[in-house]
């Protein structure tokens, strides 16, 4: 026979250190109605409005977003448009190709939208200046005014925030270097315009950032062209007619100090093409490439230049081959030295000679 356990009750001790334990293995829970959980489980995902507010909410802060990264297109009247905000980079168009875009715009539209900016501080009612697309923006001009089709007022246009300026001259190039080719002097008159209105430090720095994709050798030639505008831009009527083996022959004379002779006699001539200008400008290097008469052979000798020469009263040519013009803008005087006789050594000399000829008063 099984004897039997008795059973004693749990002292009061026992229940306290028992519940204790049921506590500390039980997560707290907070005591509440099932219908009031759903409620708020409800109210934190509500959102107000319809849905048709929120879609449109949606929309509105999609639109802001594609503007405030240049992917709208916009239409925009060709009045409100300043094609020239820029120094553009091409100076001559093909006609036989503005002809074929006309008509291509006439019969199907404008396919590719403009680039154009907001200007700071418009002159007049046009409030937007042109970034890229120079050809498509004239002939559409040029359409409107051809056949008053009001179809063409307007023009499809993508509304761009450029950085700074030499951001805006870089996409400039590059849609005309993709969709034209630009002349070798076109490439480096727009180079010199954008350091000398200061979207880049220097001529050369302007090369190097403008037409970073080119090879060594084809930015070397740009430079040249460079040169060329700087010297010789205000003299010459067809510099685009220059070929590139001209354009790198005429920078060489320039570099050894032919400007003043050459300033001198295309300011005498009126060359009626681009032939007659480089028959000029081909003389006078043809001329400067003559080795001087050996005196010890004989004969009559050949007259000397004189020790400095004057060319009009702002260019001087000095003896040892450097050539000095003045200039004047609304910031100043500007003197500029040009000949094979520079070198930075010799320019940081002649700096300190200015500044104590000038402490002298």
């Amino acid at each position: 026979m099984v004897k039997r356990r008795k059973l004693e009750a749990p002292s009061a001790e026992d229940l306290g250190r028992i519940e204790a334990e049921f506590r500390r293995e039980t997560p707290a829970r907070a005591m509440s109605a099932p219908i009031a959980q759903v409620a708020a489980e409800t109210a934190g995902s509500f959102q107000p409005g319809t849905p048709e507010m929120r879609r449109d909410e949606a929309q509105a802060a999609a639109y802001r977003e594609a503007e405030g990264q240049g992917r709208l297109i916009k239409y925009i009247p060709l009045d409100d448009i300043e094609p020239m905000s820029m120094q553009r980079d091409r100076t001559i168009m093909d006609d036989e190709a503005m002809a074929e875009l006309e008509h291509s715009i006439r019969q199907n539209g404008l396919r590719l939208p403009i680039e154009i900016y907001t200007l700071k501080d418009p002159k007049s009612s046009q409030r937007f200046g042109l970034l890229s697309g120079y050809r498509r923006l004239i002939a559409q001009q040029r359409l409107l005014a051809q056949s008053g089709d009001q179809r063409f007022a307007q023009i499809k246009a993508v509304l761009r925030d450029p950085d700074q300026i030499g951001g805006a001259f870089v996409a400039m190039v590059e849609e005309n270097e993709i969709r034209q080719d630009l002349s070798h002097y076109e490439r480096g008159r727009i180079a010199a315009i954008a350091a000398q209105q200061g979207a880049f430090p220097s001529t050369e720095d302007a090369v190097a950032h403008m037409f970073a994709a080119a090879s060594k050798a084809k930015r070397s030639k740009i430079r040249s062209f460079a040169m060329i505008f700087e010297e010789l831009g205000d003299m010459l009527r067809f510099p685009e007619g220059l070929r590139e083996k001209d354009g790198l022959r005429l920078a060489q004379a320039l570099r050894a100090g032919a400007e003043a002779r050459l300033r001198e006699v295309l300011g005498a001539q009126d060359p009626a093409d681009a032939k007659a200008e480089w028959a000029l400008i081909d003389g006078v290097i043809t001329e400067q490439d003559q080795p001087p008469a050996d005196l010890k052979r004989g004969g009559r000798p050949s007259k000397q230049p004189a020790s400095a020469a004057w060319t009009g009263s702002d260019t001087l040519r000095t003896s040892t081959g450097v050539t000095l013009r003045a200039q004047s803008d609304s910031e100043g005087y500007v003197i500029r030295f040009s000949g094979a006789g520079l070198s930075p050594d010799f320019m940081e000399k002649l700096m300190r000679d200015i500044h104590e000829k000038l402490e002298q008063g």
